[in-house]
């Protein structure tokens, strides 16, 4: 269960909302829009084909909506104050972060614009409507994870369990401690399914390659003295941008030679809470 939800704004303003409870004379009476989101599923049909082909899916953006309840105290603040205080974190366009407090210790962000916050001035129980579109609908956790690992010459397999429910790309960082040419990270799938990036150029000792499959941010850099370029050119056009899925994952990042040591960070991804 959702035990807490705290906003905050574009310059840094922060707002506590306690469910099942007044803060400040606000009342969050109801949230939606925490399901996982509608996905769009593009299909072909042929004239002497029953039925259709699938082609794609994704899924749309987030929309959340919560409703705050005014409950004023009447010797610090009335109807029109509590306004004024909701206006200053739900001005329509006004972008903003959410982070939302479950009562079995996950705690989860996410980001998006206003899109509506209507307040009716005549009625006799004074409320809040607010609708956020979220253009990322994912829930990401507070902290990356970190883990650590050493390149193999054989078919030894590093297992990462991922807890997310969407899945996530990596950033995968080597360490070079000698004169290597190329490797290939090989990530099994929970379903068996292999995926292989295949990297070819010259690395040197104090080398720091970085590789990112993160959507919306792929790519490679190399940091050698001091200097950070790109080095596209070094990964096959035939790789796969892997994603770790949800569930048991295996890493097997093969170099011939002694072992280098690299670091793999990713941030859990949750479709709904």
């Amino acid at each position: 269960m959702l035990s807490k939800v705290e906003v905050r704004g574009a310059q840094g303003n922060l707002l506590t909302l306690l469910l099942e409870d007044v803060v400040e004379g606000l009342l969050v009476e109801e949230i939606e829009g925490l399901d996982p989101v509608k996905a769009t599923i593009v299909s072909s049909s042929f004239a002497t084909v029953d039925g259709s082909q699938y082609q794609s899916s994704r899924r749309e953006s987030r929309n959340i909506k919560i409703k705050l309840g005014l409950d004023p105290n009447p010797t610090e603040d009335t109807v029109r104050t509590l306004r004024k205080r909701v206006y200053d974190f739900f001005m329509p366009k006004a972008p903003l972060s959410l982070r939302f407090f479950m009562e079995d210790g996950l705690t989860v962000d996410i980001t998006g614009r206003v899109e509506s916050c209507d307040t009716p001035m005549f009625t006799e129980e004074p409320q809040v409507d607010i609708s956020i579109i979220n253009f990322d609908p994912d829930f990401l956790n507070l902290t990356p994870t970190v883990l650590t690992g050493s390149t193999v010459s054989t078919t030894t397999e590093t297992l990462v369990t991922y807890p997310g429910t969407v899945e996530t790309g990596i950033e995968f960082t080597l360490n070079v401690n000698r004169t290597v040419s190329e490797f290939t990270i090989y990530h099994r799938l929970p379903n068996d399914e292999i995926r292989t990036l295949d990297f070819s150029a010259s690395l040197v000792s104090g080398d720091v390659l970085k590789i990112s499959t993160v959507t919306g941010n792929k790519g490679a850099t190399l940091t050698r003295s001091s200097v950070t370029s790109s080095i596209m050119y070094g990964i096959s056009p035939q790789s796969n941008w892997t994603e770790l899925a949800a569930g048991d994952n295996h890493i097997r990042v093969y170099a011939e030679g002694a072992a280098i040591p690299y670091t793999i960070q990713y941030v859990t991804r949750y479709g709904g809470l």
